[in-house]
């Protein structure tokens, strides 16, 4: 979850830059991310252990990939193209929080002290490493459509959450490879018809290299890479500890601005370095929903019989 955090961190200053140039519009991007990588994950899938899938759980990872990837990623790439990269940024902090409410409705998971404190350590350290004047694009302009933009990357968080929560088991019974290639077909095939007429008129020839690098990151960074390590991290981790390193993403566009020469580094930062992963390791302190029902099953049995 640290690895794939740290690529989407990346991604809010490298879609911006995109989106610059003119020629190239949030549903083409989406579309690129989103086909890309249905393409490599099924490359990739020549090379790994063959896996078939029932019927019910097609129609299951149908969901999981509205909600993970059409509805994710559609939604935040629109975001981005009409909001700021830091708006879209504070808006990206309330994912634990959604998730740790989404995880103690459905799955019935213990909302603890320690976790409550954890994701509110995690937020604050988020919130000061933001405001600190030390994320990329806080002098840019506003964007097109804020409120509609803000709007949009708060649907992304809302999305990825419920995929979070609703699909943990699904993700179990399955490999990384072989959830993301037919996760990555479906969002693919929504995809496309709302984009083919904008993807003919894009200049591709005219693109500047730099442009095309971003775009390969995006697919193959962003997106393969981040989406192969989410189900590794969801098979071992609980939905509000998976959420925690979206923390991650403010933090590692911040430091790129400081590699670039962009920013420094100050002692907010490291202040908020600090509180990002010490809310994290709270979190992960935290007592699992297992872990509450078998003290509360040690008490009764410890107590003396009538």
């Amino acid at each position: 979850m640290l690895a794939a955090n740290m690529s989407w961190g990346l991604m809010s200053p490298i879609s911006k830059s995109i989106f610059l140039i003119g020629t190239i519009s949030a549903i083409s991007l989406t579309t690129f991310r989103l086909a890309g990588a249905a393409i490599v994950f099924w490359i990739a899938s020549l090379f790994t252990r063959k896996e078939p899938v029932s019927g019910r759980d097609q129609f299951k990872l149908f969901w999981a990939s509205l909600f993970g990837i059409t509805l994710n990623q559609g939604s935040f790439v629109f975001g981005i193209s009409m909001t700021s990269p830091i708006d879209a940024s504070v808006v990206a902090t309330s994912s634990p929080i959604i998730t740790m409410i989404l995880a103690a409705i459905v799955l019935k998971e213990p909302l603890t002290g320690k976790k409550v404190l954890g994701v509110l350590t995690g937020l604050s350290g988020a919130l000061l490493l933001i405001f600190s004047n030390g994320f990329p694009g806080n002098t840019a302009s506003q964007g097109s459509n804020p409120v509609l933009g803000n709007f949009l990357c708060l649907c992304a968080e809302i999305a990825f959450s419920l995929y979070f929560v609703l699909f943990k088991d699904l993700i179990d019974r399955y490999s990384p490879i072989t959830l993301m290639k037919w996760m990555f077909l479906y969002a693919g095939i929504c995809c496309i018809p709302f984009s083919w007429g904008e993807l003919l008129t894009i200049p591709y020839a005219e693109l500047p290299l730099e442009i095309i690098g971003d775009i390969a990151f995006i697919i193959f960074g962003a997106t393969f890479f981040s989406y192969l390590m989410v189900p590794i991290g969801q098979k071992r981790l609980r939905p509000t500890i998976v959420s925690m390193y979206n923390y991650v993403q403010p933090l590692t566009a911040s430091m790129l601005a400081v590699w670039w020469g962009m920013d420094r580094f100050t002692l907010p930062k490291a202040a908020a370095i600090l509180l990002i992963f010490t809310g994290v390791w709270i979190v992960t302190r935290s007592k699992s929903r297992a872990q509450v029902e078998a003290e509360r099953a040690a008490r009764q049995a410890e107590k003396p019989m009538s």
